[in-house]
């Protein structure tokens, strides 16, 4: 279908069978939809629309949600690409100043205006080189994005179906740089380049120069995981540096202030932590946390939402520390692709949580309302 065609309202309404919760079921079609990795809010148009991705008619594209209509508008048109390669919208972001998006095609970085699907190539990946996340600065003027030596040569790599290749590329310590890209196109810069294998650049919300990297592969083995970098001052640092060997953290992300990090992790000792920390390694507070969970998403600390087993839960910060988790309610997503992880994430209210599932047999993309966390059932309900 062409660019800007309008498809009829998908919208299903329902109430969770375990907590009460009133989901918002936003897609419902024989083909898989997700949402935007849970670091790259997706959400535009003053809040009311949402940028997904959906595979329709043998095709992989973006799409926008008109959150009050349920009306789906079909943003670009693409052809699949020819194997090996793949097509994928998971790590495409939003302008957070204009309604652009920024996402790969083949190796050229795209921006998408979204009222128009107007499209304009901004940046070229040279050869012998892969992408990894993308992000917005806070002024919406550059977008940064990590890319490292293609190792595809040398071993079976397929990171969105089971880490293939996961372990092997940490332990070659692949050239890796940092690039910025203006968003109008004019310019890019190399801002930092190592031999380690760098993921997840993540934009402050809220201040322009600063990104969080991470040194990319098993949580227990890398340096430290966590890294900031001064787009201005060029200036690079570890963000909660190791404190003993063998501890693992990660799914970091910025609180909606801009300037604090969170976090979860482990110690070798089995005990678990969730934490937060400024991006200047002030203020850095540790909670002890004996509970399972997966990715995790917060605004301010105060709730926090993750996915581990078939549910979505979320722990409320207490006097002493975090809650027992509460059921927000079940997912029952296979996670067996990177597309169909549910990777929750609060809306910038916090009053709803957007989360992917295939619990009908094809992902599809949900908005829970977040109620009284108090009154939702402990997650001991499901023993």
């Amino acid at each position: 279908m062409p660019v800007g065609s309008v498809f009829q309202s998908e919208l299903r309404e329902f109430t969770d069978a375990l907590s009460g919760t009133r989901i918002h079921q936003l897609t419902n079609y024989r083909g898989h939809s997700h949402h935007l990795y849970f670091t790259n809010p997706g959400w535009y148009d003053n809040g009311r629309k949402l940028l997904i991705s959906s595979d329709r008619m043998n095709r992989t594209n973006l799409f926008g949600i008109d959150l009050e209509t349920g009306l789906l508008t079909q943003l670009t048109d693409y052809d699949p690409l020819p194997p090996p390669h793949e097509l994928e919208f998971l790590r495409c972001c939003v302008n957070p100043v204009r309604d652009e998006a920024y996402y790969f095609y083949g190796r050229d970085v795209v921006a998408l205006d979204l009222i128009t699907g107007a499209q304009r190539t901004i940046w070229s990946l040279a050869a012998g080189f892969v992408p990894s996340q993308i992000n917005c600065t806070a002024d919406g003027a550059r977008v940064v994005l990590g890319i490292h030596e293609d190792l595809s040569a040398r071993m079976r790599v397929d990171y969105l179906r089971g880490y293939v290749g996961f372990r092997e590329t940490w332990a070659a310590k692949p050239l890796s740089r940092i690039i910025a890209i203006a968003t109008d196109g004019s310019r890019s810069d190399t801002v930092w380049e190592e031999r380690y294998w760098i993921g997840h650049t993540n934009a402050s919300p809220t201040q322009s120069n600063l990104i969080t990297f991470c040194h990319e592969g098993p949580w227990e083995l890398v340096d430290c995981r966590i890294w900031g970098l001064d787009l201005e001052s060029g200036c690079v640092w570890k963000i909660r540096p190791r404190r003993v060997e063998g501890e693992a953290v990660g799914h970091e992300h910025w609180l909606a202030n801009g300037v604090h990090v969170a976090y979860h992790g482990s110690l070798p000792d089995g005990n678990k932590c969730m934490g937060v920390i400024r991006f200047d390694n002030q203020n850095c507070v540790e909670y002890a946390f004996p509970y399972e969970t997966g990715h995790i998403h917060s605004n301010d600390f105060r709730l926090v939402v993750g996915d581990a087993g078939d549910v979505v839960r979320i722990w409320r910060l207490e006097d002493q520390g975090f809650g027992p988790p509460r059921v927000l309610c079940r997912h029952r997503c296979s996670s067996h692709i990177q597309q169909l992880h549910v990777h929750p994430t609060f809306n910038p209210t916090g009053t709803q949580v957007l989360f992917t599932s295939d619990m009908s047999g094809y992902g599809n993309v949900y908005l829970a309302d977040v109620p009284d966390v108090g009154k939702l059932p402990d997650v001991e309900v499901l023993r």
